[in-house]
Order: structure tokens, then sequence, then C-alpha cells
């Protein structure tokens, strides 16, 4: 079921969604070539909870019992690790691309964002993946408008992915957020506009396009968690924590806009 916030509850969930966007711009300074993974992990952890929130994804269960908890504060997925990256002693390297993607819970409600960012110079074609799906993120997001289905958020992502030669990942979605980090309805990267669950005021999602050079195909790797492009190719991936309003969409999180 989907829950509908009210006014009240949105001015409770902008505290977590900007303690992920001042997690973003006390992260970007620091990607550059000889950066430790495992210390921006650190530097998140400190400042979400220096500001009362607590890592939403530290501890957090796949579902299956076989695979342990997320161990980390942060997902940081790295070149041809589309999401789902865990953060170790990896130093980054020149010509890298990074994505870093943060959930906070504070006061029973959650925020949730990813952006993906150049270590160092980058192949231009690289380059053009991450712009390509920035754009699609907000082509999806101009379509967050309520009497819209969520056919045409997802449409709007796709058209403009594949339309630039790209894939999107069909394995993963981005999702409803509230109460709990993954609320219904499921929102996909791809579909059909005017199609899915009619889009109303006091609607909050999580739009989160993850975008491969090559295939849409992935893989996970042997820790559980992490989701790799299955021909190695690249991959980047932006979230925004978005507030259906009646007047159109907000962004509770603002750590990059257009």
């Amino acid at each position: 079921m989907i829950q509908l916030k009210t006014e009240e509850e949105i001015e409770i969930m902008r505290t977590p969604c900007a303690i992920v966007s001042d997690v973003h711009k006390l992260l970007m300074p620091q990607v550059k070539p000889g950066t430790r993974v495992s210390d921006l992990d650190a530097m998140a952890e400190d400042f979400i909870r220096a500001n009362g929130g607590l890592p939403a994804f530290k501890g957090y269960r796949s579902g299956s019992s076989a695979i342990p908890p997320f161990p980390a504060t942060l997902c940081v997925s790295i070149d041809d690790e589309v999401v789902h990256g865990i953060p170790s002693d990896r130093i980054l390297q020149e010509g890298e691309i990074i994505s870093i993607d943060v959930g906070v819970e504070k006061d029973g409600f959650f925020g949730d964002g990813a952006i993906t960012l150049a270590v160092g110079a980058v192949d231009p074609e690289k380059v053009r993946l991450m712009r390509v799906t920035r754009e699609s993120l907000f082509r999806g997001i101009d379509q967050a408008l309520p009497g819209n289905h969520l056919g045409d958020v997802s449409a709007a992502v796709q058209e403009h992915v594949e339309a630039n030669g790209f894939s999107v990942v069909r394995d993963l979605v981005g999702h409803g957020i509230g109460k709990n980090l993954h609320e219904e309805p499921a929102v996909p990267n791809f579909g059909k506009a005017g199609t899915g669950p009619v889009l109303k005021a006091g609607m909050t999602l999580a739009i989160e396009p993850m975008v491969n050079y090559g295939t849409h195909r992935v893989r996970i790797a042997a820790n559980g968690w992490t989701v790799l492009t299955r021909d190695g190719a690249p991959s980047a991936h932006f979230e925004h924590t978005v507030y259906i309003a009646k007047d159109g969409p907000q962004l509770l999180t603002y750590h990059f806009e257009r």
C-alpha cells in the first residue's frame, strides 16, 4: 500500500534528507586519487551521528538469511559496480567513476540519495555516461506530477538513456520512502507511459536511474551485496528523494541540481 505523507510528515522528512545532502557535499572534495574508500565511509558515519541521525544502510538485511547484514554506512560502487559496493581499504585511482549512495534515518523518517563522481580526469565516454544518467533522473522527476502515472516517470528515464545509446538496469528499481527506507511503490527506470499507479500529492519517491554503458544485464558478487555489470563496462547511479506536492515535484535531497 502506498503511504501518503502529511505536510507535517514532509517537514520531518526534510531533516534526514538534508543530512543525506550534506554528507554528499562533505565527501565530494575527498573523491580524488589516493583516497581510501573506508575513510569516506568513516567520515559519513561520523557526520550522520553527529547530526542526530542513524546510518540507514548499516545493518540492513537483504531478506535472505544467508547474506550478512550490510556492514557499512555508504554504498560505494566503482566503475563496473552498479550499486551496493561495500567500502574497503581500496584506494581510488585516476580515471575511475564512483557512486556514493547514502541513507539516513532521523525522527522516524528516512532520506536516500546517490551521486556519481569522477576520480580525477576520466574518459569522455564515462563523463557522457554520468551526464546522461543525471539528465535521465530529472526527466523522470519532471513527470512526477499529481495525476500522471508512475509509468510516465519510468518511460521518461528509459527513453533518454536509450536515445543516448546506454541501457537501464532491469533487476533493480527505485522505491517509495518515508517511515521505511523501502516502501511501495517500486519505481522502475523502464516502462510504458500511461501505465502503473496514478501519482498523488503526498507521495514520496526515491527515483534512482542505474545506467550501464553496455548491456543492462548484471551479476551479484560473492559478498551477496555488490551488483556488477555482466560485461564489465562502467555504470552510473544518481538518486533523489522526491516529494510530490500539489503543484509538482520537490527535491527533499538537494546535493545536486540540474
